[in-house]
């Protein structure tokens, strides 16, 4: 049984960005879930009169930055504006300057949208690829995106619920190929351990602007507090 208690009434308006590549159905049911009035829209005009962004994204990344392109302006505004923005998975990455993906794929070099400056290297020959499932939290400081679940300790993956505390120890849902590298370590705001350490959670350095490479609407009670976190902290910017 959830131990999860959506609000009584929105706490926030949230644009979900739609370029073709996100999972938007199951996206929309988790911030909902959580407090938000959720907006699906490719129209970057709606971006002003939002309390905040996610972009979603399942793909590659050439793809995600050709498919964004009519919105990278309106996205960088926003972030610049100091006005709170979500990426998850492929969006988090999009979040970076560059990735591996389209050299590896010998597509040259792809640019991204810079808000967290660094880029995006594939798992080593040795790791399965995509790493795909349950992986353990470790918070490594402080942000508001974190906050909210003890870490159980449990090796299961939905233990307890959300409790207080913050994420770490906690279990979310992975399905990826690369990995973030910012430049700026303190970027880092939690990892995973796939044979090396990654990064789950990035932020930028004035905290508005922060990805999970990990899919936070497919990773039970802890991405649900998650989701809570980031509609609070738009209702409080």
């Amino acid at each position: 049984m959830s131990t999860f208690e959506p609000p009584a009434e929105t706490l926030a308006d949230v644009v979900l960005v739609d370029y073709g590549l996100g999972n938007l159905r199951s996206a929309t049911r988790g911030l909902e879930r959580a407090g938000a009035s959720v907006e699906i829209t490719d129209d970057p005009e709606t971006f002003a009169a939002a309390d905040g962004v996610v972009l979603p994204g399942v793909g590659a990344f050439r793809e995600g930055m050709e498919n964004a392109g009519p919105l990278r302006e309106a996205l960088t505004d926003h972030a610049e504006a100091g006005r709170p923005l979500f990426g998850i998975c492929l969006g988090m990455q999009m979040l970076l300057t560059t990735s591996e993906e389209a050299d590896h794929e010998g597509e040259g070099e792809v640019t991204g949208l810079d808000l967290v400056p660094g880029t995006n290297v594939r798992f080593d020959v040795d790791r399965k690829v995509p790493h795909m499932g349950w992986n353990e939290l470790d918070v490594e400081r402080d942000h508001p995106l974190v906050d909210g679940v003890d870490g159980s300790g449990s090796e299961t993956p939905q233990a307890d619920g959300p409790t207080g505390g913050s994420v770490d120890g906690e279990y979310a849902y992975f399905v990826h190929s690369y990995y973030a590298e910012p430049d700026d370590p303190d970027a880092v705001v939690a990892t995973a351990d796939y044979g090396v350490d990654f990064p789950a959670v990035v932020a930028n350095e004035a905290g508005n602007v922060f990805g999970t490479q990990f899919h936070p609407e497919k990773s039970g009670e802890t991405g649900l507090r998650i989701l809570r976190n980031f509609v609070e902290y738009c209702a409080e910017r």
